[in-house]
C-alpha cells in the first residue's frame, strides 16, 4: 500500500478539525482532516498534493490525486458571501497540478466581515471520520511542510 503526503497549503498553528467553528468541518460531515490558524498577511496558498483541479472556487479548492486520495481547502468560514472579493484564483479547474503549486492568493487578516473568520480546513475527502491523527498541541506549519500522511 502507498502512501501520501499532504502539504500544508498556507502558514500558520494547526489544530484539529474539531476546533473549526463550523459544525459541518469540524462535525467531520465532510471528511476528517486538520485546521490551520492561518499567519496574517498576503498568502499565496497552494496545491497540498498532486493531482487534478477537481473544483476551484476564490474561496475553496479541491484537488483529486490519481491515487484515489482527494483533498479540499477552504479558505475561511462564510466567505463564499464574499463572491470572490479578497481572493485571486491561480489555478483552473481540470488542470493537472504538482504539490506545491500556487491555487489561490489572499490575505487571511482582510477575512473580518460578519461571522466570517480566517480559518482554513483542509479536508481528505472521502475517508472515514476519526482517520486523520490530531496535531500535536502547538504545531506550526509553513507553506508547503508536510501536514500529514495518509494511506492512498
Amino acid at each position: 500500500m502507498s502512501s501520501v503526503t499532504v502539504l500544508a497549503p498556507c502558514p500558520g498553528r494547526v489544530l484539529p478539525l474539531s476546533a473549526c467553528s463550523d459544525p459541518v468541518f469540524s462535525g467531520e460531515m465532510v471528511g476528517p482532516g486538520l485546521l490551520i490558524d492561518p499567519d496574517p498577511g498576503e498568502t499565496e496558498v497552494v496545491s497540498p498534493i498532486a493531482g487534478t483541479v477537481a473544483k476551484v472556487h476564490p474561496h475553496a479548492f479541491v484537488v483529486a490525486g490519481s491515487d484515489g486520495v482527494a483533498v479540499l481547502v477552504h479558505l475561511g468560514i462564510n466567505t463564499v458571501k464574499l463572491d470572490g472579493a479578497g481572493f485571486t484564483v491561480l489555478a483552473e479547474q481540470g488542470s493537472t497540478v504538482e504539490a506545491g503549486a500556487p491555487m489561490v492568493r489572499w490575505d487571511p487578516s482582510a477575512i473580518t466581515a460578519d461571522g466570517m473568520t480566517s480559518e482554513v480546513p483542509v479536508v481528505l475527502l472521502d475517508r472515514p471520520a476519526g482517520s486523520v491523527p490530531a496535531p500535536a498541541e502547538g504545531s506550526t506549519v509553513t507553506t508547503g511542510d508536510p501536514l500529514v500522511t495518509v494511506d492512498a
